[in-house]
């Protein structure tokens, strides 16, 4: 919850503003000032505060507790000019909540942070576990200090930083504790103090035990799963107490737990679910049949009378783990003092699971491109595009975002390229302008894929939508886009598709209309149509659209010139009720409409 509090009329309004757009996220504190701060300090996640911030910095001190802990805060300025991220910029989120209120507000999100500034991903923003000296770390990484990445296996990170280079996988748990500079002795980093030598500074990506030296950081990523087995009736302590032991004697951090995996029949038993609750992790559960389909080392009789397969825990540890999974801790059972063992429990982990986000960088304009899409494009280490897109957005990357480019023609390369790299276990982001899913990147890059990678789709703005806007509304009705690039569709099939939209009466988009090779397809397409619209038909003409060369000019169906367009166009042929009305081109929405507006 986000308790909003003011102390003016001017804030009074900017608050409820927000309370109005987001009534089921915030909460009104009224009364005096610094009772609501306390209160909402107290009661909320995140605090709002319409005050100077001097002010709020005055009412925030006696209640800050750790910052792992506090609420983040956020102060909005008396003219509702500014939305500044004032406390628990990473940890408290305030930093995404400034930006939230600016964009909601019209007001210039504030955030001061390093990381944020500089582009760097915080270590404690990538939604993984940690342990360690996050600050130390993130400093070295600011500073341009060498600091020395230890993976068990690639794992879909943000970019990391030029000066953070691969070291090979985690040490030993018998890791020398003695530093090691990277810099020669006696010679100060850009951080370190004159007569100081700075230790090794290293970034480790595990999900096992690893000693930690005073400039090490341990991101846990959630490669184990936990499978478990239980008699009815198993008390919470018994599994819970197990998987921990497991976990230890195994060399594995509980941290990087995923998730606890059983048979349905154990869906609902109080001992399982509790004991995920206490590790924060959910439970999956398997029919019988299924587990009873996986090879294990240790079948069993008693499984396998009590609830249909002859394996529960190491059987759904390795179906949760998938096909790459590997089982790391055989089945073990519990020794409870005095009694039989209630619980198993088996350990396995999954292989990484690369990440390839497709994403729509919308016509061209910066201001047309999603936050979605930018928040994607900061999200991939890997980059990979048209030559002529990634110049469009490289600015918007972090450093040390590796960029795959190639130019025309390389469609199917740049898919494959894009899809390998997440195979590998990489966070990818595959651009195509417009929507990638639209006559673009999308379509290669899916037929590729399998179910062993993550993909996501960020959708974006057509050219087609882009040159309607300007247009008018000339899509405001039932239409279709067809492409009359006969490069990889022959040109029989296109011709029945126009022939189609042209006996249906729907309004038609051409893409890829007219090229220096291809000059006939366009005048074809026309003539396909007129065979069912007239002359005056409305059509518009869109070249680069939204961009700052941009054109645009309406014509008719009789009057239209084809040697006018070229790929960088798009042509929006008007269907029977489409109509030019004060400059615009307009397809009404229904025919009654239609019909009253003729009498």
């Amino acid at each position: 919850m986000i308790g909003l509090i003011s102390a003016t009329a001017a804030g009074a309004s900017a608050r409820d503003r927000l309370a109005t757009a987001w009534p089921d996220r915030t909460r009104v504190y009224d009364g005096p000032v610094r009772e609501a701060v306390e209160r909402a300090f107290a009661e909320c996640d995140q605090l709002v505060c319409f005050l100077a911030t001097g002010a709020t910095v005055r009412l925030l001190a006696p209640l800050l507790a750790d910052k792992s802990t506090d609420p983040g805060v956020v102060c909005v300025d008396e003219a509702g000019r500014y939305a500044v991220s004032l406390l628990g910029g990473h940890g408290g989120g305030a930093n995404s909540l400034a930006t939230e209120v600016g964009s909601t507000l019209s007001a210039t999100p504030v955030i001061t942070t390093a990381t944020d500034a500089t582009g760097i991903p915080g270590l404690d923003t990538l939604g993984l576990p940690f342990e360690g000296a996050v600050a130390t770390v993130t400093r070295a990484m600011l500073d341009v200090v060498p600091v020395t990445l230890r993976a068990d296996t690639v794992w879909p990170l943000p970019p990391l930083p030029p000066n953070v280079t691969a070291g090979g996988a985690p040490a030993a748990p018998n890791r020398p504790t003695e530093p090691t500079a990277h810099a020669p002795q006696g010679v100060p980093t850009p951080s370190t103090p004159l007569g100081t030598v700075r230790p090794d500074v290293t970034l480790f990506v595990s999900d096992r035990v690893v000693p930690l030296g005073p400039a090490d950081v341990v991101l846990r990523p959630p490669s184990l799963v936990v499978g478990v087995g239980a008699s009815r009736g198993v008390g919470v302590d018994e599994v819970y107490g197990l998987v921990v032991d497991v976990l230890r004697d195994a060399g594995l951090s509980a941290l990087s737990v995923g998730e606890l995996a059983t048979v349905d029949a154990k869906a609902d038993e109080p001992g399982i679910v509790e004991a995920a609750a206490e590790l924060g992790v959910p439970v999956r559960t398997y029919p019988a049949d299924v587990l009873a389909s996986v090879d294990v080392p240790n079948p069993s009789a008693a499984p396998l009378a009590a609830v249909g397969t002859p394996s529960v825990a190491e059987a759904a540890a390795l179906a949760a783990a998938g096909r790459d999974g590997e089982l790391l801790v055989p089945k073990r059972k519990s020794s409870p003092q005095g009694r039989p063992a209630m619980a198993t429990c088996a350990v396995a982990r999954r292989a990484p699971r690369g990440r390839l986000a497709v994403v729509g960088l919308g016509p061209g304009a910066r201001d047309l491109v999603t936050p979605r899409a930018v928040a994607e494009l900061r999200r991939a280490s890997v980059l990979v595009g048209l030559d002529q897109y990634v110049d469009q957005i490289r600015d918007l990357l972090r450093p040390g975002t590796r960029v795959i480019e190639s130019g025309l023609g390389r469609e199917e390369e740049r898919a494959r390229t894009a899809v390998a790299e997440a195979r590998a276990g990489h966070a990818v982001a595959l651009i195509g302008s417009g929507d990638a899913g639209v006559y673009a990147m999308a379509s290669p890059a899916l037929a590729e894929a399998a179910d062993d990678i993550e993909v996501v789709g960020v959708p974006g703005v057509t050219a087609a939508l882009a040159a309607a806007a300007i247009l008018g509304a000339p899509l405001g009705h039932d239409h279709v886009s067809i492409s009359l690039s006969d490069l990889h569709t022959p040109w029989e099939v296109i011709e029945r598709r126009v022939r189609a939209a042209a006996e249906a009466d729907i309004v038609v988009t051409f893409y890829n209309p007219r090229s220096r090779g291809r000059d006939w397809q366009l005048p074809k397409a026309l003539a396909l149509l007129a065979e069912h619209r007239t002359g005056t038909t409305p059509v518009g003409v869109v070249r680069n659209a939204s961009r700052p060369d941009g054109t645009s000019h309406l014509t008719t169906l009789a009057l239209i010139d084809p040697t006018t367009v070229d790929m960088m166009t798009v042509v929006t042929v008007g269907n029977t009720a489409t109509r030019e009305i004060a400059g615009r081109m307009v397809t009404p929405r229904g025919y009654r409409w239609q019909s009253e507006g003729a009498r």
